[in-house]
């Protein structure tokens, strides 16, 4: 175990039972946060306006039948 990880234990072992559910919170937070970090630009939303343009892009590749199947999609994501 590193040394950040054993601090952050010991921290958290001393931590007053009701801020706990707060910390959890935080954690999840800051994984979410690294994970929209680390995504690439097609799958972030940034905006209303850029949710709606990527929503349409959806649209248009299943009117141009420019699909796959989601056993393709799981291939794909576990080669990323």
């Amino acid at each position: 175990m590193s040394i950040e990880k054993q601090r952050l234990y010991d921290e958290i072992k001393t931590l007053p039972e009701e801020l706990t559910t707060q910390v959890i919170n935080f954690i999840e937070y800051l994984k979410i946060s690294y994970l929209d970090s680390e995504a690439p630009d097609s799958v972030i939303i940034k905006s209303k306006k850029d949710l709606k343009e990527k929503l349409q892009k959806g649209i248009d590749d299943i009117n141009a039948n420019r699909v796959y199947s989601l056993e393709e999609v799981f291939n794909k994501v576990d080669n990323i």
